[in-house]
């Protein structure tokens, strides 16, 4: 696939490195000289500097004969990705996706206006973000989740401590727990240090594994006496840093809980915060990485702590101060990827990487159209998809056992109508079901051709 990126910054150089290892044809557009000799240092791609909304930078980057063309410029104005996408689209390229700061433009109307432009998706990173934040306070005891057909199947991310009994069990042992329960819930991948496994026969259950479980509704919360987890009833959050992120978070909040504390060190954004925040959030001026001022702010009576600041250090280490004071759940924004095995290290319950996010999406440009989304999920890197099955594929001749799945890829649960089941070796998949996928980035392009 010919794929063109216009931007170099953070988020279009992770997706042209993430998109390069998929043996596709990747250009990319940026105006700065240096942060294009960065990404050619690490990745196989074109570069052409120069502005993206250029019409003669666009043909130098064969725009014209591209199959998708992402406008991610890290610019604080977000006009140029959608005039770059505009121009790119009208050139030939076949699809074209835009980052945006505005909230505004995605709403059902405006949407279809750019649809009829010729922008095929808008995504808003940090509103994505805020959202994901919102649902794993409701589900506090993961570490990520992901619902599919409003919650019939859901895959949730839970980290084996102390108490869990399923330490030293391995996956026949707790495959007949499962079955004991009705098959409601199945592990369908672990995470271990740097490495993410998908479980076989003898694979055991270790201290501190990360383990990804797809469960039916009603299996969720039978699972949490075999992990030793329970769910904590979120009132009060007390959110660190005024960002974007921070502010949509505590305008969702103010919705659904008793109190929201939003700590800011700048005092004019502060002073912008108040006015844009609901009566019910308290903007607080201060610097939240002090103890003392958390202190002063009564963090011990507050059941989750949220840090989204610009800084992933600044961060990971005030969700670490706020569990040592006594906050039960704790949320960090990490952008430094590498950083975020040491923030789960560390004890952070949760992290939110706007560049997955982004990636999860655009990244579903390049799969079949059976595909409905697809997620990276915290603590691994392996995406969780979602089929639509088409009648006559592949995936829909044999059972699940005799299908020759690719190893590196696991097939957890189905949606059918209005019922949903957890895959087993004798499932047969049918046309139109709707089957989650959990698969390793080298199986995803093989999991690909099962649904064609």
């Amino acid at each position: 696939m010919k794929i063109v990126i216009a931007g170099a910054g953070e988020v279009g150089s992770h997706l042209a490195k993430m998109l390069s290892n998929e043996s596709n044809d990747i250009t990319v557009i940026d105006s700065s000289h240096e942060r294009l000799e960065a990404l050619r240092a690490h990745s196989d791609v074109i570069t052409v500097e120069g502005n993206p909304s250029a019409i003669h930078i666009l043909h130098e980057a064969d725009v014209a004969t591209a199959d998708l063309f992402i406008a991610v410029s890290p610019s604080v104005s977000q006009d140029v990705n959608i005039v770059s996408a505009m121009l790119a689209k009208k050139m030939g390229c076949k699809k074209a996706t835009a980052r945006v700061n505005n909230e505004e433009y995605l709403s059902y109307e405006n949407k279809y206006l750019f649809t009829e432009m010729g922008i095929d998706l808008l995504f808003y990173p940090e509103k994505i973000a805020a959202g994901e934040i919102v649902e794993l306070l409701k589900r506090s005891a993961s570490a990520d989740s992901l619902d599919f057909a409003r919650g019939k199947l859901q895959v949730a991310v839970f980290k084996l401590e102390d108490e869990s009994p399923m330490i030293g069990m391995n996956m026949v042992e707790f495959s007949k727990v499962a079955a004991e329960e009705g098959l409601k819930f199945r592990v369908v991948a672990i995470s271990r240090g740097d490495t993410t496994i998908i479980p076989k026969f003898d694979t055991k259950f270790k201290y501190h594994d990360l383990v990804f479980i797809i469960s039916k509704r009603e299996g969720m919360e039978m699972l949490m006496k075999y992990l030793g987890k329970r769910n904590i009833e979120v009132d009060k959050v007390m959110i660190l840093g005024g960002s974007p992120i921070g502010e949509m978070v505590a305008k969702q909040l103010s919705k659904q809980i008793e109190t929201v504390k939003l700590i800011e060190i700048d005092k004019d954004r502060c002073v912008e915060l108040s006015e844009a925040l609901p009566n019910n959030v308290m903007v607080v001026n201060g610097d939240g990485r002090n103890s003392d001022m958390l202190l002063e702010e009564n963090i011990r009576e507050y059941d989750a702590f949220v840090a989204v600041t610009n800084n992933s250090e600044t961060n990971i280490l005030a969700c670490v101060a706020a569990k040592s004071l006594g906050v039960e759940r704790t949320i960090a924004e990490v952008e430094n990827i590498e950083y975020i095995k040491l923030a789960e290290s560390m004890g952070v319950d949760a992290v939110i990487n706007k560049k997955l996010i982004t990636a999860g999406r655009i990244f579903k440009f390049t799969l079949s159209s059976k595909v409905r989304f697809i997620k990276y999920m915290s603590g691994t890197n392996a995406e969780v998809l979602e089929y639509i099955v088409a009648p006559d594929t592949k995936i829909t001749k044999r059972p699940l056992k005799d299908m020759g799945f690719p190893a590196d890829a696991i097939i957890g649960g189905i949606i059918r109508g209005n019922e949903s089941f957890i895959a087993v070796g004798d499932t047969m998949i049918q046309a139109y079901d709707r089957v989650a996928v959990f698969a390793l980035p080298q199986a995803v392009k093989e999991v690909d051709k099962f649904f064609k």
